[in-house]
């Protein structure tokens, strides 16, 4: 299958989470089919409705957010290098995950210190920046709408993305925007999610993806922490 961006994220091993995610979103990267919701009770809104916004994505945490291939690089190439370096990155022990409200969405963020992560996160964005094209001036300003802090602006300019680096904060997005509906589908939600939620939460994988032509994100190749 042929790719227009790639990215590399952490996803769940295959997996109660996975499972749940994959039903959840609607979207599962792996197999690269469409996937029937789950019946949760209590929701203020249908669960397409609640996941419309990243279900593309599946469920995942972004480590080096998609970009597009530079002029001259390969997939094969990408997938050379980011294989290699996943040689030599270390796995993660963190405290857990935990379900929170980020604005006006859901996500699972990180229960306790990310900086081990931060760090991972900051190698990957780094070392495989070659392989990034720089971003068209529609998506610079499509990002700029965010009213980016001056921080915020000279990491779009330099790395392509906003929120790398300093700016970074792991999470595993949910939802689109729910307004005032966050804390009702938190109370629907928790009772199913929070039980798959593993403590010690342990990264020992990143996952190279591609999205295709529908704007989908497909599982292109996993590979172990071995460092």
């Amino acid at each position: 299958m042929q790719f227009r961006r790639y990215g590399i994220y952490y996803t769940p091993r295959p997996g109660a989470l996975a499972d749940f995610g994959a039903a959840w979103m609607g979207w599962d990267p792996v197999s690269g089919q469409s996937m029937a919701h789950p019946a949760l009770k209590g929701l203020p809104r249908d669960i397409s409705e609640i996941t419309a916004s990243p279900r593309k994505y599946g469920l995942h945490g972004t480590i080096k957010p998609p970009f597009h291939l530079a002029e001259g690089k390969s997939a094969e190439g990408l997938s050379s290098d980011f294989e290699s370096l996943c040689s030599k990155l270390a796995p993660i022990r963190l405290n857990g995950l935990v379900l929170a409200r980020l604005e006006n969405f859901i996500a699972l963020k990180v229960n306790g210190d990310q900086k081990r992560l931060a760090n991972l996160a900051a190698t990957v964005v780094c070392e495989l920046d070659t392989f990034r094209a720089p971003p068209s001036k529609a998506e610079l300003a499509r990002r700029r709408k965010a009213n980016l802090s001056a921080s915020q602006e000279a990491l779009l300019t330099r790395w392509g993305y906003p929120y790398v680096l300093n700016e970074f904060r792991f999470h595993l997005t949910l939802t689109g925007c729910l307004g005032t509906d966050v804390e009702t589908t938190i109370a629907a939600l928790a009772p199913r999610i929070e039980p798959l939620l593993e403590r010690p939460f342990k990264i020992d994988s990143l996952t190279l993806v591609g999205e295709d032509t529908n704007g989908m994100f497909h599982e292109v190749h996993r590979q172990n922490l071995s460092g």
